[in-house]
């Protein structure tokens, strides 16, 4: 499902038009980077939290050039869904469908 398509599906859900949600839309993605790249976590409870997640200094291999890279300790967004948004998906007949 697209962006495109989220925005359709609630504006028909709730009467909204299509640009209103789209600006609403817009402004949580905003929000949410905007949040997280000060460092802060963001918690939607019955959903989930999107995190910022620590990645440990590290030695890679570029394996074209044979060398060794040394990779920085950095952070990496990330979403960790809610225990409620993991039932819902273990419990879905249309998910086990289309992937099982």
């Amino acid at each position: 499902m697209t962006k495109a398509e989220v925005i359709s599906e609630i504006s028909e859900k709730t009467g909204i038009p299509k640009e209103d949600v789209s600006v609403t839309v817009e402004a949580f993605f905003s929000i949410v980077k905007n949040s997280m790249a000060d460092g802060n976590n963001i918690y939607v409870r019955g959903f989930g939290s999107f995190i910022n997640k620590k990645r440990k200094k590290k030695i890679a291999r570029n394996i074209s050039k044979n060398t060794a890279i040394v990779i920085d300790e950095h952070y990496i967004p990330s979403f960790k869904p809610s225990k409620v948004f993991i039932e819902k998906i273990k419990e879905s007949r249309k998910v086990k469908e289309t992937h099982g």
